[in-house]
């Protein structure tokens, strides 16, 4: 199948997770939601990554997202992976993972959403499946995914990076704007090209004109 693109519908499925059946589409409901993979339980990078994803949950849900986690195991394996997740994490600071794990053992799901590494014939696990592609996804409430990532397995996921993206992409879908290089929420942000001159003078009346194409504008704080 063709690889998902930014601005695709994010492929519905259901699933068996640490928190019970799911249907995905269902489950996300009027939030976004992040979709994160793994190549298998018990992995040490994966394992500091669920960590910080826990101990992050409010975050989440002050933007309003859903996280959930999917890993090539079995139930099982996820229970026991999840007690070595909060025991480890808990040396950093306390770390209670409840956000759903996805078993995707027969890695159904991850073909799905084209997260297999069928390049790299080294890449396979004692059954000689391929491994799945650290990836991930960002999903509106829409169904739209709006940004796709996908790491090495030598190098772990930064999460701040992720939400800074999050607030990149609420803040234009209220807004007419976007944002520059570094940005992070709090900073100025670029007027939309499809604005006019005439229009930001009212939607942003402190705009700066940099470039004929380039403008910036403070934007209101707005609360969490």
């Amino acid at each position: 199948m063709p690889s998902l693109r930014l601005g695709n519908t994010a492929p519905d499925f259901d699933a068996v997770t640490t928190a019970g059946p799911i249907k995905f589409h269902e489950w996300i409901g009027d939030s976004w939601a992040i979709l994160f993979s793994h190549p298998g339980d018990f992995t040490p990078v994966c394992t500091t990554e669920l960590g910080e994803v826990a101990r992050r949950a409010p975050d989440f849900a002050n933007r309003n997202v859903k996280v959930i986690g999917i890993s090539a195991n079995g139930l099982e394996e996820h229970h026991k992976w999840v007690k070595d997740i909060n025991e480890y994490g808990s040396k950093v600071a306390p770390t209670d993972v409840q956000f759903p794990i996805i078993a995707d053992p027969d890695r159904k799901i991850s073909t799905l959403y084209d997260m297999l590494d069928e390049q790299d014939a080294t890449n396979r696990d004692a059954k000689g499946l391929p491994f799945t592609i650290r990836t991930v996804f960002v999903i509106d409430p829409k169904k739209v995914i709006r940004l796709t990532l996908a790491y090495p397995a030598s190098t772990g996921r930064n999460f701040d990076e992720i939400l800074r993206v999050i607030d990149s992409l609420q803040l234009g879908d209220k807004h007419r704007i976007t944002t520059p290089v570094n940005w992070k929420k709090g900073d100025d942000v670029i007027v939309h090209p499809g604005v006019t001159n005439q229009e930001a003078k009212t939607l942003f009346p402190e705009y700066s004109q940099h470039l004929p194409y380039l403008r910036t504008t403070p934007l209101k704080a707005e609360k969490d």
